[in-house]
């Protein structure tokens, strides 16, 4: 490999960490209700599919989320198996995730509930980094009591 081989290389290489950066940033804003965080994962413009309607704009895609954490006990989202393709100043990126709620309050009694599925992302290179574009989450089994994912109480918001 020549010196501009392996330079271009390790911008790939580069590029795909800080790819995977950001989809780790996700996981720990959700499990540690950093809502700010989200403003480093999203452009303002981004869509988001959670298996409901799409979700328009950052605003709206944290707002939705928080809909389900903000009353919800902890929660824990691992990621693995990422997969990721660059061209240029845009990519597509996929990774495994497997995602545990635990209930709050009167709901701490109810049985967890858990997922797994893959996040599908498109990216797109900005002035402050990687941003996610799209985000679809497929949820391909889960278990558990969905109700313990709800918004805060009327008193905490």
């Amino acid at each position: 490999m020549d010196r501009w081989e392996d330079e271009v290389a390790t911008t790939r290489i580069t590029d795909r960490d800080a790819i995977v950066d950001v989809v780790n940033r996700y996981a720990y804003s959700l499990d540690e209700r950093d809502w700010e965080l989200l403003n480093q994962i999203f452009t303002v413009d981004a869509v988001g599919r959670y298996g409901g309607p799409p979700l328009e704009g950052r605003e709206a895609i944290v707002a939705s989320i928080r809909s389900f954490l903000d009353g919800c006990g902890p929660s824990q989202h691992l990621l693995g198996n990422h997969i990721v393709e660059i061209d240029g100043d845009n990519a597509v990126a996929r990774c495994k995730a497997r995602v545990y709620h635990y209930g709050a309050g009167d709901r701490a009694a109810l049985s967890p509930y858990e997922c797994f599925g893959v996040y599908r992302d498109r990216f797109r290179r900005t002035s402050e980094g990687w941003r996610i574009t799209e985000r679809t989450f497929d949820v391909q089994h889960a278990v558990g009591d969905i109700t313990i994912l709800q918004p805060a109480p009327a008193a905490t918001q």
